[in-house]
């Protein structure tokens, strides 16, 4: 009997000392890096930064002038392979985001959203009005295309390491295969345990 109070007492001990979590709410433009591990910061700052630096170079010039129209860009794939585990779609999204809140080119689906895209017109085409119906053939075809990796390199001595991660994109005319930018980023992190 007193080896199943001492046990029960233990166990309230230990729930009790796991009750002490406390959960806020932050702002996510300003999460704090906890881990020291890629985060929304890293990606979303590293988007806009890079969107910046491509839409400031030469290629939108000429493209401007050649063409006398903004151009149109998808956003292709990003890999990841870098040490950990990053979702590579959310900094995709975050690299969209930026293209568009620039206004300088346009954007269209890429993936799995224009395959989304295309299944919903064939739907219409026997499922819509005539009238409401969209048609195949009239999407916007792209000028450019955006790719690139996300890297890592982890240098570690006892309780202390440096995560640097490389982020790098290219942009490719379509039509022509001929990279016109060339991006990179790097974020370095001290973490010491």
């Amino acid at each position: 009997m007193k080896k199943i109070s001492i046990l029960f007492l233990g166990f309230t001990l230990v729930l009790a000392s796991c009750s002490n979590r406390k959960v806020s709410r932050i702002d996510p433009s300003e999460t704090p890096d906890i881990s020291g591990s890629w985060n929304n910061t890293d990606s979303r700052l590293t988007a806009e930064e890079m969107i910046k630096q491509s839409l400031s170079e030469k290629w939108l010039s000429n493209h401007l002038m050649e063409k006398s129209k903004k151009p149109v860009v998808i956003v292709g794939m990003v890999t990841n392979k870098s040490h950990e585990h990053i979702e590579a779609e959310t900094f995709m999204n975050d690299l969209e985001r930026s293209f568009i809140m620039t206004d300088k080119v346009g954007l269209v689906q890429s993936g799995k959203k224009r395959d989304q895209m295309r299944a919903e017109k064939a739907d219409m085409q026997t499922n819509a009005s005539v009238s409401t119906m969209k048609k195949f053939g009239l999407e916007k075809g792209a000028d450019y295309i955006l790719q690139g990796s996300i890297n890592s390199i982890v240098d570690a001595y006892k309780k202390k390491k440096t995560v640097t991660y490389q982020i790098n994109l290219e942009l490719t005319n379509i039509e022509t295969n001929e990279v016109v930018w060339i991006g990179e980023k790097k974020i370095a992190k001290l973490v010491k345990n």
